[in-house]
């Protein structure tokens, strides 16, 4: 068994909490710049170059309490990182397809696609490759 190296935390845990922490903050940071845009549509307001919205700032509020409140207990902090990640990555190939479409409710832009890739790809890579010898405990 590996002992995990993160003040008791394991890499999946601690990604999870920091990626969630980040995520939560730019949710919150997005509501003071996208007050002048649609709630949910193509346009919005510029966040650090990425454009935001309404909906877009609950999106990402919701990813980051989903990982911090993963980031608990390795398992789950191991499922949600794969599981979000997985998401990302999706929405990174096929953000671009949808950019400027009806389907684009959150207001993506081309940053928003790389960050979203390379977030997916780590989220998804720590799942898989880290804390392979981690012991679950209940």
């Amino acid at each position: 068994m590996s002992t995990p190296a993160f003040g008791g935390r394991t890499l999946n845990q601690t990604l999870a909490l920091a990626f969630g922490a980040v995520y939560a903050l730019v949710g919150l940071l997005g509501f003071a710049v996208s007050g002048d845009v649609d709630f949910a549509g193509k346009q919005g307001a510029s966040l650090l170059g990425f454009d935001v919205n309404g909906l877009h700032n609950i999106v990402h509020l919701l990813i980051g309490v989903a990982l911090v409140a993963a980031s608990r207990a390795h398992a789950s902090a191991k499922a949600a990182n794969l599981t979000i990640g997985a998401v990302y990555v999706l929405l990174a190939v096929l953000g671009p397809f949808i950019n400027d479409t009806a389907a684009d409710i959150i207001g993506l832009n081309g940053a928003d696609h790389v960050l979203h890739l390379l977030s997916g790809v780590l989220l998804v890579g720590v799942a898989v490759a880290a804390d392979k010898n981690t012991r679950v405990t209940v």
